[in-house]
């Protein structure tokens, strides 16, 4: 078994060149498994290869949200939309 090396969250969010808000909205949103990091009083520390497998994984029970299509005198139409997550460092900036 190989000791994970746990590190600061400012770590987290130059590994994905996000902003330290990102990182903590990740982190209320449960994108970032409390699996993955140690919490003590107000300190987060990190395993950062966790935490890049839980955000990168392909997660077992997608989100699949149905969005109706309305065409005029057809019958509604439901087409399955599913959400991903977008990791673009120019839009967390």
């Amino acid at each position: 078994m190989q000791d994970a090396q746990f590190v600061p969250i400012e770590d987290v969010g130059k590994k994905f060149s996000v902003s330290l808000s990102t990182v903590r909205s990740w982190l209320r949103l449960g994108f970032i498994p409390k699996s993955t990091y140690i919490k003590v009083g107000n300190t987060y520390r990190f395993d950062v290869d966790a935490v890049v497998k839980a955000l990168t994984a392909q997660p077992d029970d997608a989100v699949v949200v149905k969005e109706a299509v309305f065409k005029p005198d057809e019958e509604v139409v439901e087409s399955p939309v599913q959400l991903e997550l977008n990791f673009n460092p120019d839009e967390d900036l």
